[in-house]
């Protein structure tokens, strides 16, 4: 698969980018990996780099954004954050992966059996995992449907804390973003959300 170049990085649409994604989801999952020639992706790059997406996605080492959406390099922008939770320096890289650098597609990817979440779930307090912890806490109130064992022991509980702690992060980048949010107005840019089920592999994006 060719390196992005800046000309074919500018004519990927935002809708041509989520495609991409789910295509090279669908191979991760079916194991088709791409045939890459990594050192030469890695000399091509060296002199700049054309990411058509940028994904913000947890710590979990079972959840490589290259890896799971089948991608080389210089081909996505990671940002990886236990939770997958935004911060202003999440949000100013972004900004410039996609204001500066070209980036057509923002997306949001939560996993299965998140230990981050699982730890709000269960109030957990400990060094600086209690402030990042405390951004994960409004998710847990906001599930409503489970009403008895709201911890880590209830396995439906934890999966739809997952699922609403992605969609309030897709939501916060809109409000805290007025750069992000134009591009979105404009078009120039489309912001999704999903689960990564680490079972199977397999990306679920919301309303997609």
């Amino acid at each position: 698969m060719k390196t992005l170049t800046k000309e074919m990085q500018a004519a990927i649409t935002p809708e041509m980018a989520l495609e991409l994604l789910k295509q090279g989801n669908h191979r991760f999952v079916n194991n088709l990996k791409t045939n890459r020639n990594l050192l030469e992706q890695a000399n091509e790059t060296s002199d700049g780099q054309h990411p058509f997406a940028i994904i913000l996605s947890c710590i979990d080492s079972r959840t490589s954004a290259e890896l799971i959406f089948d991608q080389g390099l210089g081909d996505i922008f990671s940002v990886r954050i236990a939770g997958n939770i935004v911060n202003e320096d999440v949000l100013g890289s972004m900004e410039f992966a996609c204001k500066v650098a070209g980036a057509k597609i923002i997306a949001v990817l939560g996993h299965t059996k998140c230990g981050a979440i699982k730890g709000a779930c269960d109030h957990v307090e400990m060094g600086n995992l209690t402030a990042l912890l405390a951004k994960i806490q409004p998710a847990v109130y906001d599930e409503k449907t489970e009403l008895a064992h709201r911890n880590s022991s209830n396995n439906e509980f934890v999966e739809k804390v997952a699922v609403i702690n992605v969609k309030r992060t897709v939501q916060s980048i809109i409000e805290r973003s007025p750069i992000l949010k134009e591009m979105l107005a404009n078009s120039e840019l489309k912001l999704v959300g999903g689960i990564h089920e680490i079972s199977t592999g397999e990306v679920t994006f919301f309303g997609n």
